[in-house]
């Protein structure tokens, strides 16, 4: 008897889980901003040196505002953490075996657990509120390191379940290598813009002029002599960015460039402020957006593939 090939249609990711996948990334933004209220605040120790308990409680009583601020960071990261563990798990069901999201999501938990350990250093070790040491400036550049590692992760899930073709962007020569050098460079301006956020909340400076002269004082502490280092980074992450426009001639480079050019906008706002908080977390959020849609220009450029569908004879 003859057989009859019928179609199989493979396990496609529902619009619900690529919905999920962007709310779980969007509430994680929210939780790097209201991290950047606790430093800014300097409401690191709202709940002492106490973690994950606050103040030895479960839920503080008759709290002062730092520990409201500092509580209410660590319930939004609480909350995140079951956002991302049903993430994979519905990842894990809703696609079919060897899916791109299936790997990003599983990094996007270990890197959520590191996020945890990193922000109970931070407080164990004290590295918070008016603390300038070194070992502060260490963590504070690992920790944010982490947290963009764990915002392109939850980027590149998003990023997978939402494509639904296997046409690949036109890509030159060499253009994966400036995709990621490009990658790692907005690292380095994030790690760095990190320090120079901290620096602008520990030593506020009274005009413009009175904080260049102390940027380049021998006498001054060193995150006020770091802060340099985060506009010349910047600069060789705007020029990697060039580069990869030019040889990647997209909407979503174009898309990438223009953000950029927000950030830096952004940016010198926030220098002639002198950085208040609300231009801090303006800021941040222009990162942010930066930075997901840039993983997601390197993501269509490294992985320019994936499988969604294939067809079986029965």
């Amino acid at each position: 008897m003859a057989t009859i090939s019928v179609p199989v249609q493979s396990k496609v990711p529902t619009r619900a889980l690529v919905g999920f996948a962007w709310l779980t990334l969007g509430f994680m933004v929210l939780v790097v901003l209201w991290g950047a209220v606790v430093r800014a605040t300097g409401s690191g120790a709202g709940c002492g040196a106490n973690w994950p308990l606050c103040n030895g409680d479960f839920f503080p009583h008759h709290p002062r505002l730092a520990t409201v601020i500092e509580f209410t960071h660590r319930s939004m990261t609480g909350v995140c953490t079951f956002l991302v563990m049903a993430l994979a798990a519905w990842t894990f069901w809703g696609t079919e075996r060897g899916h791109a999201a299936r790997r990003s999501v599983v990094w996007s938990m270990v890197l959520l657990v590191t996020e945890a350990l990193l922000g109970a250093a931070l407080v164990l070790l004290h590295y918070v509120e008016n603390n300038i040491s070194t070992g502060r400036v260490v963590m504070q550049s690992i920790h944010f390191t982490n947290t963009m590692l764990l915002l392109g992760a939850l980027s590149l899930t998003a990023w997978f379940l939402a494509r639904r073709n296997e046409q690949a962007i036109p890509v030159v020569e060499g253009a994966r290598t400036t995709a990621l050098v490009a990658v790692a460079a907005t690292i380095l301006v994030g790690a760095t813009g990190s320090l120079a956020a901290l620096a602008d909340t520990l030593f506020p400076s009274p005009s413009l002029w009175a904080g260049l002269m102390e940027d380049f004082a021998a006498t001054s502490p060193l995150l006020i002599r770091m802060r340099w280092v985060h506009p010349a980074a910047a600069l060789v992450g705007l020029v990697c960015v060039v580069l990869l426009a030019r040889r990647v001639r997209t909407t979503l480079s174009a898309v990438v460039a223009w953000l950029l050019v927000l950030q830096i906008l952004l940016g010198v706002a926030d220098v002639l402020l002198l950085a208040p908080t609300w231009m801090q977390v303006v800021h941040l959020l222009g990162a942010d957006i930066y930075w997901v849609a840039l993983v997601g220009l390197a993501a269509e450029i490294v992985w320019p593939k994936t499988v969604q569908s294939r067809i079986s004879a029965a």
